[in-house]
């Protein structure tokens, strides 16, 4: 059923109740997520993406019901991965002639993905599509948010931005608007969002939110392809993505670790006492990647203003998970953290060295040579650990 956003605009996507993971494996989505897709009914009808393909045929049994299809006159699709364009094929069996709105690089992954080649009409920011009523769609490009295609459309009168990615949270709702949604889940499902898949491109999410503003543009309602639909105090997200874009650091500090005995472990322990005797303000996350959810962990990481990682010794670097992890930073690309390595050995000790020059390596200020241990550490070892933990605290201030 077709969920009104405002006069005739209306809601038509699907909501997925048990998605827990999404990107393959690679993403964590505790709370579902939904596949928006957007249905105006003007002079011309137009459909703004699709849902996710398993969910296809339940779409184009379902949208038959809010619009005889052959009376749609227009497709857009803002982004082509496939959560967004999944039913795009099902769909232009009906519409073979019908146009397709996306950017350049947009027709190039919809020809990739589908191996069809429908009556693209590609757009750059600027060009606009009369549907009636005196209300057009105007295109704008937004490159590497979080894809090479993607872009955004506006709804003129309406004053509606269809943001894709953009904006957007895994997040589960039936009710479509962000201010009837728990508001806790709400703002950790967008950072989080954010976090582990628009971080990579804060640069150009700076750029666009300038060219946004520089457009002009008011915005009564801004609609994202996953989550709930902003349309009070929009500036709340759009002030969040600014903050998000520009080094973004609270008062907190993550560790992050995996041990293999417990030694690592202990001194991670120590040293999150450490840093709450020197600091009784400071929020403290403590993570075991062997346990905690990597997307949240790298959320935390996001969240801080710096971060400890640590490993024991193990094949002259570290654990696998903490190598991963290491990847994950170097992909994600957070700016202005500061970190230092830990942890234990019991041979020659080169892990801690390494994670200390990755960590340089892929961006990060690394404080000092951070700390290490030789086997278990004693009570003297566990209470150089609080020291050192202490020290690290004032360091980051």
């Amino acid at each position: 059923m077709s969920k009104k956003i405002k006069n005739n605009v209306y809601s038509v996507g699907k909501v997925d109740w048990e998605l827990r993971r999404f990107h393959g494996d690679e993403l964590s989505t505790h709370h579902g997520s939904t596949y928006n897709s957007y249905l105006i009914k003007e002079q011309k009808t137009v459909l703004i993406d699709t849902v996710w393909a398993p969910f296809s045929a339940e779409f184009m049994r379902e949208l038959p019901a809010e619009v005889e299809l052959s009376r749609i006159d227009a497709v857009v699709i803002n982004h082509a991965e496939i959560d967004h364009s999944g039913a795009i094929v099902d769909l232009m069996q009906h519409l073979p002639d019908v146009p397709v709105y996306c950017s350049h690089n947009g027709v190039k992954s919809l020809r990739g993905h589908f191996h069809k080649d429908w009556n693209f009409k590609p757009v750059r920011t600027g060009d606009r599509l009369d549907i009636g009523n005196g209300k057009q769609l105007m295109f704008i490009e937004a490159p590497m948010l979080h894809w090479p295609d993607t872009m955004f459309t506006y709804l003129t009168q309406d004053n509606i931005l269809f943001s894709n990615d953009a904006f957007g949270q895994h997040l589960a709702t039936d009710k479509i608007f962000a201010d009837l949604v728990d508001q806790h889940s709400l703002w950790k499902e967008a950072i989080k969002y954010y976090a582990n898949i628009i971080a990579p491109w804060s640069k150009l999410v700076d750029s666009k939110l300038r060219e946004l503003k520089s457009l002009d543009l008011p915005i009564d309602i801004i609609c994202p392809s996953h989550g709930a639909c902003w349309r009070k105090d929009i500036h709340k997200i759009i002030d969040a993505y600014a903050l998000w874009a520009n080094g973004y650091r609270e008062d907190r500090i993550t560790i992050a670790y995996d041990s293999m005995w417990g030694a690592t472990r202990a001194m991670a322990e120590a040293i999150a006492k450490g840093i709450r005797e020197a600091d009784s303000e400071v929020v403290l996350a403590v993570h075991s990647l062997a346990k905690s959810d990597k997307n949240d962990v790298m959320t935390d990481i996001f969240r801080s203003k710096a971060f400890l990682l640590g490993s024991p010794s193990h094949n002259k670097c570290a654990l696998a998970s903490v190598g991963a992890l290491l990847e994950e930073l170097r992909g994600l690309s957070f700016q202005g953290k500061k970190a230092a390595a830990f942890g234990s050995y019991g041979w020659s000790g080169e892990g801690q060295v390494r994670l200390n020059s990755i960590l340089k390596e892929i961006g990060y200020e690394c404080v000092d040579d951070g700390i290490r241990n030789m086997w278990q550490p004693s009570d003297a070892d566990l209470a150089r650990c609080v020291e050192y933990g202490r020290k690290f605290a004032l360091k980051v201030q």
